[in-house]
């Protein structure tokens, strides 16, 4: 229901292709209903238009989504359901801002004919940051695509010959167990905490053509601790989950990079899992590291999660029983 307001406007709209604006539309308008609710407006569709009724400025937001997702589709791309949302938060972030600069720059083609592109402002900087700069921070709350994008722009790069093999690598550390009190070897105990990289890994290549590229070398899975000593040369590097590692490893890692290669690191700095004592190889880099300018740092908030709109409402919630209760330590 639209809020009574003395700035209720009702504007027009006219598409040209009826079969496009269906898409646009979604199956029984399920598109439109989602506008509604992000916004305080009503959209009607009637023939060949669109009329949407509601707050001046709600109704301006969605008339320039609308005319800019149709204007994506006759060139060529399919609208679904998340894209809606993707462009909401998009434009709420930045109303000018050119939908086409995120939703028609593909990153990569998955094995599943996926096609990966950025989702919010900031992925796009982030994708930006990782084709201009050697070394790149990403930093930010899960679900943001930190690891899965970096992942996207590694493979690209192997298939593409722009580098000779990828290097995907954690620390193993996790939330109150040890390595020690894992069941096998050592391949079998680290196994479990590199999980995460195989299966974003086999959603961009497929099971068996991974498989061939991680037997001949080309890509290799391995803990951080495996680095140490090593010069990596023509290679593209993600280190996932850096906010578990020691000020001496990442300073480890960080000096690995050699020559035509690329490091990648990620981490979420509220989902620190080392014991007190330490602090965080990733908070300390990001201070240490900001005004070199070679390297990039990209923060991600809730703004830019794309899984399940109810995560970014639980990031939120977090930070905010988080604030609260620092303020109240300091009164």
């Amino acid at each position: 229901m639209i809020k009574a307001t003395k700035n209720i406007q009702v504007e027009k709209l006219t598409f040209a292709d009826h079969n496009l604006l269906q898409n646009l539309c979604g199956e029984h308008d399920k598109h439109l209903r989602l506008l509604e609710k992000l916004e305080q407006i009503k959209v009607k569709p009637w023939g060949n238009h669109l009329s949407i009724t509601g707050d001046e400025a709600a109704v301006l937001k969605i008339t320039l989504l609308l005319k800019q997702l149709y204007t994506l589709m006759e060139k060529g791309w399919h609208i679904h359901f998340s894209d809606i949302d993707y462009a909401h938060r998009i434009l709420t972030e930045d109303i000018h801002f050119e939908l086409a600069r995120v939703f028609l720059d593909t990153v990569f083609i998955s094995s599943k004919k996926r096609v990966i592109t950025p989702k919010s402002i900031t992925q796009r900087h982030y994708i930006d940051s990782m084709r201009n700069a050697d070394m790149v921070l990403a930093i930010g709350p899960a679900g943001t695509g930190k690891t899965y994008l970096a992942m996207a722009m590694a493979v690209s790069h192997l298939l593409e010959k722009k580098v000779q093999r990828i290097i995907l690598t954690r620390p193993a550390v996790e939330a109150g167990e040890r390595l020690g009190f894992l069941p096998g070897d050592l391949a079998e105990k680290v196994n479990p905490y590199l999980r995460p990289l195989y299966d974003a890994l086999y959603d961009m290549v497929d099971m068996e053509k991974a498989t061939a590229l991680i037997n001949k070398g080309l890509i290799e899975v391995a803990p951080l601790a495996f680095m140490r000593g090593r010069t990596l040369n023509d290679s593209f590097i993600i280190l996932d989950e850096a906010q578990n590692t020691t000020s001496e490893q990442m300073k480890m890692f960080l000096t690995r990079l050699g020559f035509n290669s690329k490091a990648v690191v990620t981490g979420d700095i509220t989902q620190i899992d080392l014991p007190t004592k330490k602090s965080s190889g990733l908070i300390e880099a990001q201070n240490i590291l900001k005004k070199v300018d070679a390297i990039h740092i990209v923060h991600f908030s809730q703004v830019d999660v794309v899984r399940h709109p109810l995560v970014a409402d639980v990031i939120a919630a977090y930070a905010s029983f988080d604030n609260e209760n620092k303020s109240g330590k300091h009164k």
